[in-house]
């Protein structure tokens, strides 16, 4: 073969491969799903994230017509099961169930071995809950005035359970006693279920779950509410106050979960996920169970869901620099 012709059979062959990688992700798209979809949870199981994920996970297996097999892979606040699925093939069979903490606050804190933005494909808003501020019923103290001039008199009296470093129990915590002006041992722990059982069984005293994951046990008195760190008062719990409205301002910590799928998973796949997800956030006992136990359900292009994920990273690299608050 002739130099000319070489070089002009290697031009083919480049220009021939995009297409036939096109080719092949339409061909992958069309197909899927053809195998079972395995959604990562990077929770313990148990807590407000895994009952949520699991309950939207089974309809959407049922509408899809494939068996979603659900992981829960909790440790390092989140970023073992979000670094997994950042590396997973982009095929559509691995998704995660991502929030506050998995793709905010914890890349926020501290460097991980993922980029939140540019290693996902953000596939849907599913919805937020508010923090609750939580006691042990039997810990000495029955509101946030009372915990506030204890932890005054004796800094180390008592100690807030969390659900890891870099998450939304931990930044609350830290949030609070730098507004209160008081110190505390932060406790963490591998997700909120086994923060919340320590804290009702008196090893910790004080915790800051989502409103989803506590509102049964403050129901049934295993906790006792105190304030919500929000904006405004829950319907679920009307006569508890806001902590600003105790005169603490600044704790604010709204939690939000999604999913999401690996970068270059093909976007026909990603917005069938999309619109099959927001189908179901439609569907009246979906929604009743969700926002029964205290979160509310709101959905989002996948542009506005991209524009939050940008905004809230930047909001709490700010608040991590502002508070001091570091991953140990």
């Amino acid at each position: 073969m002739t130099q000319r012709r070489r070089f002009l059979a290697a031009g083919m062959a480049a220009c021939a491969t995009p297409n036939l990688w096109l080719s092949s992700a339409h061909a992958q798209a069309s197909s899927w799903p053809n195998k079972n979809i395995t959604l990562i949870i990077p929770t313990a199981p148990g807590g407000g994230n895994d009952t949520m994920a699991r309950l939207i996970g089974q309809r959407l297996g049922t509408l899809l017509g494939q068996t979603i097999v659900v992981e829960n892979r909790a440790g390092a606040n989140g970023s073992l099961a979000t670094e997994a699925v950042a590396r997973a093939t982009p095929d559509g069979h691995t998704l995660l169930w991502g929030y506050i903490a998995t793709h905010s606050m914890n890349p926020a804190l501290q460097k991980l071995r993922y980029d939140p933005i540019a290693d996902f494909e953000p596939i849907s808003l599913v919805g937020y809950s508010p923090t609750l501020m939580v006691a042990n019923p039997n810990a000495g103290f029955t509101s946030v005035k009372e915990l506030i001039a204890q932890l005054k008199a004796k800094p180390d009296r008592h100690a807030y359970a969390s659900a890891g470093n870099g998450t939304a129990p931990h930044f609350a915590a830290e949030l609070f006693c730098l507004r209160a002006g008081v110190k505390m041992l932060g406790v963490p722990y591998k997700g909120s279920a086994p923060a919340m059982q320590d804290t009702m069984s008196g090893q910790t005293q004080v915790m800051f779950p989502s409103l989803f994951s506590a509102l049964q046990h403050v129901k049934t008195g295993r906790l006792r509410a105190l304030a919500i760190a929000g904006p405004k008062r829950s319907a679920q719990l009307p006569d508890v106050p806001t902590l600003k409205e105790l005169g603490i301002d600044g704790v604010e910590v709204q939690q939000w979960y999604g999913f999401f799928a690996p970068a270059k998973t093909p976007p026909e796949i990603v917005n069938r996920l999309h619109t099959t997800i927001n189908r179901i956030l439609t569907e009246d006992e979906i929604v009743k169970r969700i926002e029964g136990q205290g979160a509310d359900v709101e959905t989002a292009t996948r542009a506005e869901f991209a524009a939050l994920l940008q905004s809230e990273l930047v909001k709490w690299r700010q608040v991590v620099a502002s508070a001091k608050i570091t991953p140990d």
